[in-house]
């Protein structure tokens, strides 16, 4: 049994120095909870002479990889560095080396995480990756541990703060897109580039980790039905409102008889909906079970401390396994084979926004494309002739599938009578 256990890092940014702060600040808590002292031996940082934001002994410090990949002092390597290929890299070696690993990385996971937790499985390691997924909420070991024993039928969810905050602040404080965009770079929540985010891809890579755990077959981020928030509008969002919605950004992965469907688009919920009222960069995962019913866990999705605080936690739990000699041995490979549904398979309420030409007939040629395809109106609005010489036809359909509303969807594209289709989103039941 071991007396202590010794932590190297691989990077020292924002993440990284949480963790520091919280392994030295909670020593005496962490040593009372694992039944032994956890030390830092070695951290991997790109400059030595960078002045950091938080208190580190010099001697921790290395630019050489190998300090802390073959550093036979070290038992639990914590990745925080970022990146794919160089991080998988370093994660693959340290596996090899017989070195735990904890990882905060969504990115290399959602690509690469099956073949990298089969080294670890072959190597008798353990790699948790709580903090990829929602930050401070413990979603990975609820769905892993706390619901093991039921069925998951469907997650749903906020899982990407920059989105969530804009959409707020857009609904909240009727602000523009870009505008509120702006304001979020400026506070942190959203980087330079903000593709990622609220292009979707961010989401998508969350909801992919989850559906392989949640439904137990492996799930690739090409799996994900993808689209973002750049072309929402506050027209869009005045719209929901009136009809009772909410607009955001949801992840939506569900089984039915055996097969999936994953997505991640803006989606108009009920405001009797709990995500509705999931505000500014907070998150949120829904999750439905045959036996529990339906949870719901909630928290701030990034942060220092709050990303930190998954990380320290998955390193409890490494060095419990540590002490009761059962590394590696949590790892269970996928149940099911994948199978994702076809578009006829897929069942949802849509919102469309359509701009019609001044016209004799326009509005009862869209509604005839509607009832062809037999799609049903659930609500209606047509704002009056505007300066433009077009009419604003908004409507919601009742429930369709989604290959019946697609074919609607080009057969309006095509239309000699529509301008423009300004909006599209997918409408949750309440």
């Amino acid at each position: 049994m071991v007396d202590h256990v010794s932590v190297g890092l691989l990077g020292l940014g924002t993440v990284g120095s949480g963790v520091v702060r919280m392994i030295d600040s909670n020593r005496e808590e962490l040593q009372h909870r694992v039944g032994c002292p956890v030390y830092i031996e070695k951290i991997l940082v790109q400059d030595i002479q960078k002045e950091r934001l938080v208190s580190i002994k010099e001697d921790w410090l290395t630019q050489k990889p190998e300090d802390v990949l073959e550093n036979t002092g070290i038992h639990v390597v914590i990745e925080v560095m970022g990146g794919i290929e160089l991080a998988r890299e370093y994660i693959t070696l340290a596996l090899k080396n017989k070195k735990h690993v904890i990882t905060a990385n969504k990115d290399l996971m959602a690509l690469h995480g099956a073949e990298l937790l089969q080294v670890a499985n072959e190597n008798g390691c353990d790699l948790f990756y709580e903090a990829s997924v929602a930050g401070g909420i413990p979603i990975i070991r609820s769905l892993v541990d706390g619901l093991a024993s039921d069925r998951i039928t469907k997650i749903m969810g906020i899982v990407n703060g920059t989105t969530n905050y804009i959409l707020t602040k857009m609904d909240k404080q009727k602000r523009n897109y870009e505008e509120v965009l702006k304001e979020a770079q400026s506070l942190g929540y959203a980087e330079s580039d903000p593709t990622s985010d609220v292009e979707g891809i961010d989401a998508a890579r969350k909801m992919a980790i989850l559906s392989t755990l949640g439904f137990s077959m492996h799930i690739h981020l090409d799996d994900v039905n993808v689209s973002g928030i750049s072309k929402v509008t506050q027209e869009d969002i005045e719209y929901a409102r009136q009809f009772g919605y909410t607009l955001k950004l949801i992840g939506n992965a569900k089984k039915d008889n055996g097969k999936v469907e994953i997505s991640v688009e803006p989606t108009m919920l009920p405001d009797s909906h709990p995500l509705a009222s999931v505000n500014d960069e907070y998150n949120a995962v829904y999750v439905y079970g045959e036996s529990v019913g339906e949870t719901m866990f909630f928290g701030p999705g990034a942060g220092q401390l709050p990303t930190a605080t998954s990380v320290v936690s998955d390193l409890v739990a490494v060095v419990k396994n540590m002490r009761l000699g059962v590394n590696g041995k949590n790892a269970v490979g996928p149940q099911f084979s994948k199978q994702l549904k076809e578009q006829s398979e897929i069942q949802g309420k849509f919102f469309y926004r359509l701009h019609l030409k001044d016209e004799a007939g326009a509005f009862s040629a869209i509604t005839s494309l509607f009832a062809l395809h037999e799609i049903s109106l659930e609500k209606l609005i047509q704002s009056p002739v505007n300066s433009t010489g077009f009419a604003e036809v908004v409507i919601v359909t009742h429930g369709t599938n989604k290959n019946q509303n697609n074919k609607v969807y080009n057969l309006l594209k095509d239309s000699d009578v529509v301008q423009e289709i300004k909006s599209h989103y997918r409408v949750e039941g309440a």
